[in-house]
């Protein structure tokens, strides 16, 4: 048996899920250029789907074949940032009235739920965010439960397609700064854990 710990085992490098993840950003990406150049609707829900269809099956596929990894664990979110930031570009090109939603959530997705989400990285037997409960469930289930990761990827851009629909503007300014008063809160708290000043609340997931 190799003695090389399965967190960065080389082979895992090339291994299925990490392929899952390079083609779905190339996909997403790609699309997310033709819309960014053509401003068509179309565009942009098919990269947004395979964004997130295939941000889900890179996951479930590394779990049912027993290849988390943390090399794959920091590429997919990598990769998430990428498909994010092009996507909602073409989307404020396209459609000028979602820049101020998509802004802010921008700001909490790029820097306060990028710098949560890197923060398993504290503890050297995490293999990625999705086991955080084991340190503290509350700010696991606010950020990466089942739940709060759809809303997270998927929340202001329904919001932003219903406010189109319905001229409800408010509505994804609503969404954007519920989200990042999420990660306020859940950051907060994770600084005052690593500080000492709260204690952990370990867990199950659900």
């Amino acid at each position: 048996m190799s003695s090389t710990p399965l967190a960065v085992r080389p082979a895992l490098l090339l291994g299925l899920p990490n392929r899952i993840t390079l083609v779905r950003t190339l996909i997403a990406m790609t699309v997310a250029t033709f819309a960014f150049r053509t401003g068509d609707l179309t565009w942009l829900v098919l990269g947004y789907f395979s964004y997130w269809f295939g941000d889900s099956l890179d996951g479930w596929v590394a779990r049912k074949r027993n290849e988390e990894s943390l090399s794959g664990a920091v590429f997919d979110i990598v990769c998430d940032r990428a498909c994010s930031f092009l996507l909602a570009a073409a989307f404020m090109a396209t459609y000028p009235a979602t820049i101020g939603p998509l802004a802010i959530y921008l700001a909490q997705f790029g820097v306060l739920d990028t710098m949560l989400t890197f923060s398993f990285l504290l503890w050297p037997w995490m293999l990625s965010p999705n086991y955080f409960y084991k340190v503290d469930r509350p700010i696991y289930l606010w950020n990466w439960s089942k739940p709060a990761k759809a809303l997270n990827t998927g929340a202001v851009v329904i919001s932003l397609v219903v406010a189109g629909h319905t001229g409800a503007q408010w509505l994804p300014y609503a969404v954007a700064i519920a989200a990042l008063a999420v990660k306020v809160v859940s950051s907060y708290r994770l600084v005052m854990i690593l500080s000492g000043r709260w204690l952990a609340a370990p867990g199950q997931p659900r």
